[in-house]
C-alpha cells in the first residue's frame, strides 16, 4: 500500500458523493446595476445552449434594456408563477416548475430578490439553494452591496441601508465567481445615454448612488472579494492535491459585543477581517455580575439575541461568558482559545462605572500580551 494513499471514511464518501450530486452555482458578481451582469449571463446561457447543453431561463429581469432583451434569444423561458396579495397578481420564479422539467442549466436573474408572500421560500437564494439540490446547474447575478458581511460598510459609502441581503456562505459555496466589470465613468455614460435608467432620472442617480467617488469604493470591493475568492480556491486545491500550504496562518478572531444595537458593526467587521486572515473567529457577549452593572432588559436580551444570529449566519462561533470582571473574562477566554486579534467597540460605561471600575478596553490593552486590540467606534 502506498505512503500516501487512505481510506475514505463512509461520512467522507457521503460528503463526496453529495457534492457531486449537487448542481453548480456560478455567480456574476458586479458593483452596480448596469454593469452588464444579466447580459453575461445571458449570453453564457446561449453559448452552453448552442454547445448543446439543455438551458432554460427560470427568472430574468431585463429592466426594458434594449441589449439585455436581445441576449434572450431562442432560450427557453420556464412562465412565473402568480401569486395574488392583497387584490394583486405578482409574478414569482416558479421553483417547482423548474424541478420538474429539470434542465442541465437553469438563469435566475437577482440573487438577493425577496419574494412575495406565499411564496414557497422567502429569499430566492433559498429558491436557488432547493434548486442545486436537485442537480440543476445555476447562472445567477448579484450585486456586491447585498452580500450580508458588508451590509454597513456600503451604507457608509453611499449613504444607503440595503435590505436585501444574501448570507455571506452562499459566496463562500458558490462554485465559481465572475466579476462582471466596467469603469464607472463607463458606466456613468451609460447612464447619460438612458441605457440603464430613463433619462428623466439621470440627475437623481448622478447625484446619489451613482456618484464616481461611491461607484470607485464599491467597484474596488468587488475586486478584493473575488481576488479573495480566487485566493481560496487556489488553496483548496493545493490542499486536495497534497501541495504543501505556505499560506497557513494562525490568526483567530475574538469579537466583543455588548446589547448595543451597532455591535452588529462589530460582527461585520469581524467577518471581514476573518475572510482576509482566512482564519477562524468567535462572537463573544459577558454576562457581568459586578453590582454597578446595568441589568439586561428585555429590549437589551432581544437585541443580543439578533447579534447572535447574524454571527453564527456569518460563520463565528457564539460564547456567553459570566464573571464580575469583563475585562477578566475576556483576557482568559482569549488566551484559552489562542486568539491573536480583539475587536471591541468604544468603552459605553458612565462616568461613575469608569471611576469604580475602570475602563474594559485600557485593561484590555495594558494586560493582553502578543494579541492585537482594534477599537472601533460605535456610530453608524
Amino acid at each position: 500500500m502506498s505512503g500516501g494513499y487512505r481510506r475514505l471514511t463512509p461520512e467522507e464518501a457521503l460528503e463526496i458523493v453529495k457534492k457531486e450530486q449537487r448542481g453548480k452555482l456560478k455567480i456574476f458578481l458586479g458593483y452596480a446595476p448596469g454593469v452588464g451582469k444579466t447580459y453575461a449571463m445571458l449570453n453564457e446561457g446561449n453559448r452552453r445552449l448552442k454547445r448543446g447543453q439543455d438551458v432554460v431561463i427560470g427568472y430574468v429581469e431585463t429592466h426594458g434594456r434594449k441589449d439585455t432583451e436581445a441576449q434572450i434569444g431562442n432560450l427557453e423561458i420556464i412562465p412565473r408563477k402568480k401569486i395574488e396579495y392583497h387584490g394583486m397578481i405578482l409574478e414569482e420564479m416558479d421553483v417547482d416548475a423548474i424541478i420538474a422539467r429539470k434542465p442541465e442549466v437553469v438563469l435566475i436573474d437577482e440573487l438577493a430578490h425577496t419574494n412575495a408572500p406565499g411564496s414557497k421560500h422567502k429569499k430566492r437564494y433559498e429558491d436557488v439553494q432547493e434548486i442545486l439540490e436537485h442537480g440543476i446547474n445555476v447562472l445567477t447575478t448579484l450585486n456586491i452591496q447585498h452580500i450580508e458581511s458588508l451590509n454597513d460598510i456600503i451604507q457608509q459609502i453611499t449613504g444607503v441601508a440595503v435590505r436585501e441581503t444574501v448570507p455571506d456562505s452562499i459566496i463562500d459555496n458558490a462554485d465559481e465567481i465572475v466579476a462582471v466589470d466596467l469603469t464607472p465613468d463607463a458606466l456613468i455614460n451609460r447612464l447619460k445615454r438612458g441605457d440603464v435608467y430613463p433619462l428623466s432620472k439621470l440627475d437623481e442617480c448622478l447625484s446619489n448612488f451613482f456618484r464616481k467617488g461611491n461607484l470607485s469604493a464599491l467597484r474596488e470591493l468587488m475586486l478584493r472579494l473575488t481576488a479573495e475568492e480566487v485566493d481560496l480556491e487556489l488553496e483548496e486545491y493545493m490542499k486536495e492535491h497534497g501541495i504543501e500550504n505556505t499560506w497557513e496562518t494562525n490568526e483567530k478572531i475574538m469579537v466583543c459585543i455588548t446589547p448595543n444595537p451597532l455591535s452588529k458593526k462589530l460582527i461585520r467587521r469581524g467577518a471581514r477581517r476573518a475572510r482576509r486572515f482566512k482564519c477562524d473567529w468567535v462572537v463573544v457577549y459577558v454576562d457581568c455580575t459586578h453590582f454597578l452593572a446595568p441589568k439586561l432588559t428585555e429590549k437589551d436580551k432581544e437585541v443580543l439575541e439578533s447579534h447572535f444570529m447574524l454571527a453564527k449566519q456569518l460563520g463565528a462561533e457564539v460564547y456567553t461568558l459570566r464573571g464580575k470582571s469583563v475585562s477578566d473574562e475576556l483576557l482568559k477566554f482569549a488566551k484559552k482559545m489562542h486568539i491573536t486579534q480583539i475587536i471591541i467597540g468604544h468603552s459605553q460605561r458612565s462616568w461613575l462605572q469608569t471611576l469604580f471600575r475602570g475602563s474594559t478596553v485600557i485593561k484590555l490593552i495594558k494586560k493582553a500580551k502578543n494579541i492585537e486590540i482594534h477599537v472601533i467606534p460605535y456610530t453608524k
